[in-house]
């Protein structure tokens, strides 16, 4: 590749003195308007039909836009079919509005004018370029030629508006935009954008909506913003205008600009779901509306079901939603990595103790519920992955709630699983090697019979006299045992001493339901201390919460015993 300096010229900074949009905050929505009928089809390898648009209008119109760009009619038959069939099959409700695109030309105003008899409320959205570059290879002209063409079109279009609401009371709002507005220089914008209010006779109860698009982001996003900020303070007659932006996302940084720009001033918003749109798209809309949810403002847009919206998105678009998308994405709330799931979980714990009213989850800015997107999907695990992720896995999938000291243990015998298989492991999965691994265990020792005496003592005896007897079975031969102790786990360790185990040392266990009603089971985790001074996990389950941790108990000795072998 060629040095940077010789080949591209940098983008010229805005020469703002005294900036405020950094000390601003975004405390409120701005006007939405979705583009995803015009600029979204129009980038497509294969654009919507006839029913799809209409699919997507109605999903629109149920996320609650009020504004929504529905096509450039004097462009093709296609784009003036889904206009008339909007209008004539009387789809849109009364408080919608149409956006209709048309270029500053006498001939595509006239069409578009008669693609839109018949409706309540339209937005004519007329356009030219007034980029640098446009001026100079594409039309060849000056700035004034470049202001005629767009005063020109104004002139027209207010006078075919007058018309038409003298013939029918048609309600219709004007917007202009200076196409290619981040390549145009300042003060050339704000001139043109001032001749066409003056020529649409904007007021204050009457405003026009000007439309400042980045056509190519070209640009970081704090200078857009200063453009956005330039623009609004230099604006004549500045009340009479709703200042709209329009951002493309060829940099990578569309979001960041519309942010920045509301911060600046701006009103209005134009963009795509999911960021549909040509080269590298438009604004993302539903990650710029629920960034705002994340921060405590209403968006006015109504995600609740992502996914139902982002399936028919891709079904009517035929493009698919990348699985790291924000919010929408398979994987948006995907923890693989151990530090992370770890933290995610004791968020959770933290949420469930303390009912707390606010969502406080480490990892995750927005509770994936608010959504419509599952709990479980969000720890998956793999060879990364720490403790933490198998034992919320589990907890989620079984209602087993590991001890912390046990996580470690199972969390190496997943990622151990994990390494073998070479891909992720699903739930079933984790759950599979648990069960293998404590459950179902079969090792070289068996209760077959068990049975406890408590034996009686004196009020201020501070032990509990307890008789184990029984039948532990030996690699399959049962041997009668018995052992004598203060309560059941110590008699019962007694009682194993007779079969030649000890040195065993009981360290901790925990223990919980995990059923209800007659038939309730409860959990029970035992942890040892092996002969060799290493601890060591056992699992039990049983009606009896007595008989589970000696089941947990003979478990733990049982991994141990396979482990020497």
């Amino acid at each position: 590749m060629k040095a940077p300096a010789k080949k591209y010229i940098p983008f010229a900074q805005i020469p703002l003195e005294h900036r405020d949009w950094p000390d601003h905050v975004i405390d409120k929505a701005p006007v939405w308007c979705s583009v995803d009928l015009r600029d979204g089809n129009q980038a497509l390898v294969t654009p919507m039909q006839l029913d799809e648009k209409l699919r997507m209008f109605q999903m629109l119109i149920d996320i609650g836009f009020k504004e929504i760009e529905i096509g450039f009619p004097s462009a093709s038959e296609t784009e003036y079919e889904i206009i008339r069939t909007l209008i004539e099959q009387n789809l849109v409700p009364d408080d919608v509005t149409l956006q209709v695109l048309v270029q500053a030309r006498p001939e595509l105003i006239r069409k578009t004018f008669e693609a839109v008899k018949g409706a309540k409320n339209v937005i004519i959205h007329f356009y030219n370029s007034t980029s640098t570059l446009q001026r100079k290879i594409v039309f060849q002209k000056d700035m004034d030629g470049i202001v005629e063409i767009a005063v020109e079109g104004a002139k027209l279009i207010r006078k075919l508006t007058e018309e038409e609401i003298a013939r029918s009371g048609m309600n219709i709002r004007y917007e202009y935009s200076p196409e290619s507005y981040t390549g145009t220089e300042q003060d050339f914008a704000v001139r043109i954008c001032h001749e066409v209010m003056e020529a649409l006779g904007a007021t204050k109860e009457n405003p026009v909506i000007i439309n400042l698009p980045a056509t190519v982001e070209m640009c970081t996003p704090n200078t857009y913003a200063d453009q956005i900020e330039y623009f609004i303070k230099h604006l004549p007659n500045r009340e009479a205008a709703i200042i709209s932006l329009h951002p493309h996302n060829d940099r990578g940084t569309g979001v960041a600009c519309a942010e920045l720009g509301l911060l600046a001033g701006a009103e209005r918003i134009e963009g795509c779901l999911f960021g549909n749109g040509e080269r590298t798209g438009n604004l993302d809309i539903v990650t710029v509306a629920l960034n705002m949810y994340t921060q405590g403002v209403d968006p006015g847009l109504d995600f609740h079901d992502i996914q139902a919206v982002g399936k028919v998105c891709e079904e009517c678009t035929k493009m698919s939603i990348p699985p790291r998308q924000p919010y929408a994405g398979q994987l948006a709330f995907t923890a693989f990595s151990g530090s992370h799931q770890d933290a995610i979980k004791k968020g959770f714990d933290y949420m469930k103790q303390t009912g707390t009213e606010y969502w406080e989850v480490p990892y995750l800015p927005i509770n994936p519920a608010d959504i419509n997107r599952q709990y479980e999907p969000i720890i998956r695990i793999n060879s990364q992955s720490g403790k933490g992720g198998a034992a919320f896995v589990l907890e989620k999938a079984k209602g087993y709630r590991m001890p912390k000291a046990m996580q470690p243990e199972f969390g190496d015998i997943v990622k151990a699983a994990a390494d073998a298989y070479g891909d992720e492991l699903n739930e079933l999965q984790i759950v599979e090697l648990f069960q293998k691994e404590f459950i179902d265990l079969k090792g070289k020792y068996e209760i077959i019979e068990r049975h406890f005496i408590y034996e009686k003592h004196k009020e201020q005896d501070n032990d509990n006299p307890t008789i184990f007897t029984g039948v532990i079975a030996v690699d399959g031969k049962p041997e009668d045992v018995m052992g004598r102790g203060n309560g059941p786990i110590d008699a019962f360790f007694n009682a194993l001493s007779k079969v030649g185990i000890t040195g065993y040392k009981f360290i901790n266990y925990d223990e919980h339901a995990i059923s209800v009603g007659s038939n309730a089971k409860a959990i029970c985790y035992i942890e040892l201390q092996k002969p060799d001074g290493n601890h060591i996990f056992g699992v039990g389950i049983h009606s009896g919460i007595v008989v589970a941790s000696l089941l947990g108990i003979l478990c733990a000795i049982n991994r141990a015993e396979k482990q020497k072998a």
